[in-house]
């Protein structure tokens, strides 16, 4: 899995005080001598232990409640190994992420290796093959993505062995939570843009109308200078600028800021080349209440006659729908 991981896993309740703790033992390879490998507890979020791989092998031993869902990889790796914590020592290959352990952990981590692009029917498969196992667990935002909470419910419903999973009604909870933001914001999609007025740097009111629906390609980006992912995924959205500014692309920036000195600096910081708008308040700026952006980064890509094509794109996405439209 992703290092960077879903949401979801991120708000996973811990399991309750007194649940089973068991020993857990990991053993595996590496052929990056001195590459620092941690051990997690994804249920409580706790760090179980660490090891140096040394010749290309690493011992990794600690302890955790039963059945909770471990996490093992390297310190900088961009993926991470599942498996759950069932008594069963595991063996994990870091050069390929494939595991030996259990039966169970084995298929949840070949699940895992065959989900690296989204496939809608491999978790299908899943949770009809896995009801009366824990591997659903791992896969619960993949599912409710793919096919929406009503037909997560409806596997709910039958009562499945990994119901009762310590974690998952709080995550159903979370998702269904997630599911109904997400299709609020997704509402916009396919609606021609709504106007909005705002000051650039220098003070002077500007309409959003001034740049959206005027014959170009439009990314309305939501983002502030505090804001520590905007900034991270700031270099790619300068790069699609770069890349496709020629070729008829624009961004306008809608920052939710409230002082002023600090959207500047940003600005300048991190070389947004774009016009930037902000009336400088923060979560209550009107950008917030038109678009009902509740969360940042956030951006609307729009198309040459202003109508609304997409939402939320970062990172590869938003190069990939660029390509799409511009080509290489």
């Amino acid at each position: 899995m992703k290092k960077i991981l879903t949401a979801a896993l991120l708000v996973l309740a811990a399991l309750p005080v007194g649940a089973q703790k068991i020993k857990c033992v990991v053993t595996g390879v590496c052929s990056e001598n001195g590459t620092k490998v941690m051990l997690a507890d994804r249920n409580s979020r706790a760090l179980i232990g660490t090891a140096v791989v040394a010749d290309g092998k690493f011992t990794i031993t600690g302890e955790a409640d039963k059945d909770a869902l471990m996490a093992v990889g390297g310190e900088k790796a961009a993926w991470l190994t599942l498996f759950f914590n069932d008594g069963t020592p595991v063996s994990v290959n870091l050069n390929d992420n494939t595991l030996k352990g259990s039966p169970v952990n084995e298929r949840l981590v070949k699940y895992d290796l065959a989900n690296t692009t989204p496939n809608p029917e491999l978790i299908a498969k899943i949770f009809k093959d896995e009801r009366n196992t824990l591997i659903p667990v791992a896969f619960l935002m993949e599912y409710a993505e793919h096919f929406g909470m009503e037909r997560l419910d409806s596997v709910v419903a039958t009562k499945p062995m990994w119901l009762s999973y310590p974690t998952v009604k709080p995550q159903l909870e979370y998702l269904a939570q997630e599911m109904a933001v997400r299709a609020k914001k997704n509402a916009f999609i396919g609606q021609q843009f709504t106007d909005l007025e705002e000051a650039d740097v220098d003070g002077n009111m500007h309409k959003l109308s001034e740049y959206v629906g005027k014959g170009r390609w439009v990314l309305v980006d939501f983002w502030a200078s505090w804001c520590g992912p905007c900034r991270m995924e700031m270099p790619n959205v300068v790069a699609a600028y770069d890349k496709y500014h020629t070729k008829g692309f624009d961004v306008v920036g809608l920052s939710f800021d409230s002082k002023k000195e600090a959207w500047v600096k940003a600005i300048e910081q991190l070389k947004m080349p774009w016009i930037h708008l902000s009336d400088l308040k923060y979560w209550r700026t009107v950008a917030a209440e038109v678009y009902g952006v509740n969360s940042i980064p956030d951006n609307l890509l729009i198309d040459p006659q202003g109508k609304i094509v997409a939402r939320g794109l970062r990172a590869e996405g938003l190069q990939a729908k660029l390509k799409e439209i511009f080509g290489e």
